[in-house]
């Protein structure tokens, strides 16, 4: 798989995930949430979005570093960091699946778009550490 395949793929999911929710959008209430306020659905995003973080950084060091370096952990962590991407993209979805009203609303709309996208380029990366780890034994 590609370097532009491996782009290509988070920004299409980004792109139909918002075309979704473009209509749920419309009829969304009219109020802005306080930035301290701090509901479930921030909660929830936020959750998702910072476990696809650490799975990110996981899967990027299986990629950054020589075939060898991690040895027989090289696998252990790519499966780890793929559990982490897809269940930060679950979270994400799920978050914005039950959102009521649109983004700016307090609901963790942005933060679930940014789990999705976050999840799913995690979950490409560790897929792409754990065949390494297979293919170098």
């Amino acid at each position: 798989m590609s370097a532009r395949h491996l782009l290509a793929v988070p920004a299409a999911a980004l792109l139909a995930v918002a075309g979704s929710a473009a209509p749920a959008a419309a009829d969304a209430p009219a109020y802005a949430a306080a930035v301290t306020d701090f509901g479930l659905g921030r909660l929830g995003a936020s959750a998702g979005a910072l476990l696809a973080l650490a799975g990110l950084v996981v899967a990027g060091l299986v990629l950054a570093r020589p075939a060898g370096r991690f040895g027989a952990r090289a696998a252990a962590m790519s499966r780890a960091a793929l559990a982490a991407g897809l269940t930060g993209t679950t979270l994400g979805i799920l978050v914005a699946s039950t959102a009521a009203g649109g983004l700016g609303t307090g609901n963790g709309l942005g933060g679930a778009y940014v789990a999705i996208l976050v999840g799913v380029l995690c979950a490409a990366l560790a897929a792409r550490g754990l065949y390494r780890a297979r293919r170098n034994g």
